[in-house]
C-alpha cells in the first residue's frame, strides 16, 4: 500500500521567500513613511491625525497582501503611494482643511475601483502622456528633493551626518541606503530632544484610529482627488503591472484595483491618503530573490504580516519626528523621493518631441501656484495638455504613443 501523504515543504526552500517578504516590508516601511507623514501634516492633518493615517495603511494593505497572495498565489505587493503623498505635500490645505482632504482620499479610492470595474475609465487615463504624468511628478516631488540640501545649509550639524551616511551607503548598500539614513535620523532626533530637555508625551506612543467625517468640496476633488489618481496609476499602479510582467507574472487588474480603491476608501476617513501596488516591494518579493517561482506568493504574504506588526510604531514614530527639530523628518522624505524624481524627469524628457510641454507641466507642478483653491498639480496636467494639443499638436497620421496602455494595439 502506497503512503499518499502531501509533500512536504522543506525549509530551506521557505527560508527564501520568507526573508525577502521581510526584507521587502522593511525597506518599504522605513524608507518612505516620512514622505507619508509630511505629506499628510502639509494638508492639515494633526500629528494624532497623522499617525492614525499611517497605522490604518499599514493595517489594510497589510491584510491585503496577505489575502491576495494567499488566493491567487502570486507575489502581490501593495504599499501606500508614496508619489502621492509627495504630492499632498506640496498642494498643502485646501478649502475645507483636512475634512476636505480626507473626502478627497476617499473620492480617490473610488476611482481606483472604477479603474478596475470600469475598462473606459482605466483607459481614459491611460489616455494622458506618460511624459506629462512624469513631468507633473518631477515638479512635485521638486521641492521635497531640496529638502535635505537646503536643511544641511540651515543646520549642518543635523543635517550632515544624515547625508553623508546616505551618500556612504548608496555606493555600498543602494537598497538599505534610506532605511540607513533613516536609522541615523532617529538617533540625531533622539540626541536632539534629549539634549533640549523635550520629552514626547506617553499617550502620543499609542497608537490609536482617529476617525474624521469627509467633507466633500470641488476644490479638494479637482486638485487632490484627480491628481493623486493620476500619480497613483502613472508612477505605481501601472509600473507595478510592468515589473510583476518581467519576472513573469500576469496581474489580476480587475481585483487588484478593486482591493486598492476599496482599500483606499476604507483608511480615508482614519486618514490615509492612497494604497496602491507596489514597484519596489514588486521587485523584492517576484524576483529571484524570494526563491522558486511557485513560492514567491509566500515572500509577498510574509510582508503583509510584517506590515501588520510595523503598524503598531505608527504612533511612536509620528510623536518622535513631530518633536523633531525643522530639517529633520524632510531630508529624510527627500532622499527617499530621489530615484523617484530622477526617473520622473528621465520619462518627461525622453520624448524630444513633446519636451516643451513636459517642461511646462513640471514647472507649474514645481511652482506651488493655486488657481481657485486648485493646486498647481491639476493645473500642471491642464496646461501640459494644452500645450501639447496645441502647438505640440501631433499630424493626423501619427502612430499612436507606443507608451499609451490605451493602445488597442
Amino acid at each position: 500500500m502506497s503512503d499518499a501523504r502531501p509533500p512536504a515543504i522543506d525549509s530551506a526552500g521557505v527560508r527564501a521567500p520568507i526573508v525577502a517578504g521581510l526584507v521587502a516590508a522593511l525597506v518599504g516601511f522605513t524608507s518612505s513613511f516620512a514622505v507619508v507623514i509630511a505629506g499628510l501634516r502639509a494638508v492639515g492633518a494633526t500629528p494624532a491625525q497623522a499617525a492614525s493615517g499611517l497605522l490604518a495603511l499599514c493595517l489594510v494593505f497589510g491584510l491585503v497582501m496577505l489575502g491576495l497572495a494567499t488566493w491567487t498565489r502570486l507575489p502581490l505587493s501593495f504599499a501606500w503611494s508614496t508619489p502621492g503623498a509627495a504630492l499632498l505635500v506640496s498642494t498643502g490645505t485646501v478649502d475645507g482643511g483636512w475634512a476636505a482632504a480626507v473626502g478627497a482620499f476617499a473620492v480617490t479610492g473610488v476611482l481606483l475601483a472604477l479603474t478596475g470595474l470600469v475598462p473606459a475609465l482605466g483607459r481614459l487615463i491611460g489616455r494622458i502622456p506618460v511624459p506629462l504624468a512624469q513631468a507633473m511628478l518631477g515638479g512635485v516631488l521638486l521641492q521635497l528633493c531640496l529638502a535635505p540640501f537646503v536643511a544641511v545649509a540651515d543646520s549642518p550639524a543635523l543635517i550632515a551626518p544624515i547625508l553623508l551616511v546616505w551618500l556612504v551607503a548608496t555606493r555600498w548598500l543602494p537598497t538599505w541606503a534610506v532605511p540607513i539614513a533613516f536609522v541615523v535620523a532617529l538617533g540625531v532626533m533622539a540626541t536632539d530632544l534629549a539634549t533640549s530637555d523635550a520629552a514626547v508625551p506617553r499617550a502620543d506612543l499609542v497608537p490609536t484610529l482617529s476617525w474624521t467625517t469627509p467633507a466633500f468640496t470641488v476644490a479638494a476633488v479637482i486638485g487632490i482627488a484627480v491628481p493623486l489618481t493620476v500619480v497613483t496609476m502613472a508612477s505605481q499602479n501601472i509600473p507595478g503591472v510592468a515589473v510583476m510582467a518581467s519576472y513573469g507574472y500576469r496581474v489580476p487588474w480587475t481585483p487588484s484595483m478593486v482591493a486598492a480603491g476599496a482599500g483606499t476608501a476604507i483608511v480615508a476617513p482614519f486618514g490615509g491618503h492612497a494604497m496602491n501596488l507596489a514597484a519596489l516591494s514588486a521587485a523584492l518579493t517576484a524576483g529571484d530573490g524570494a526563491g522558486a517561482k511557485d513560492r514567491r506568493w509566500i515572500a509577498a504574504a510574509t510582508a503583509g504580516v510584517a506590515y501588520l506588526v510595523l503598524a503598531p510604531a505608527s504612533a511612536a514614530l509620528v510623536a518622535l519626528t513631530a518633536s523633531a527639530a525643522p530639517g529633520i523628518v524632510e531630508s529624510v522624505a527627500g532622499l527617499a523621493l530621489l530615484a523617484a524624481f530622477a526617473a520622473a524627469m528621465r520619462g518627461a524628457l525622453d520624448d524630444t518631441e513633446h519636451r516643451t510641454s513636459s517642461a511646462v507641466a513640471f514647472l507649474v507642478a514645481a511652482s506651488g501656484i493655486t488657481i481657485g483653491g486648485v493646486g498647481g498639480a491639476f493645473w500642471a496636467l491642464v496646461l501640459g495638455l494644452a500645450v501639447r494639443w496645441t502647438i505640440e499638436r501631433p499630424r493626423p497620421d501619427a502612430a499612436a504613443d507606443p507608451a499609451d496602455p490605451a493602445d488597442p494595439a
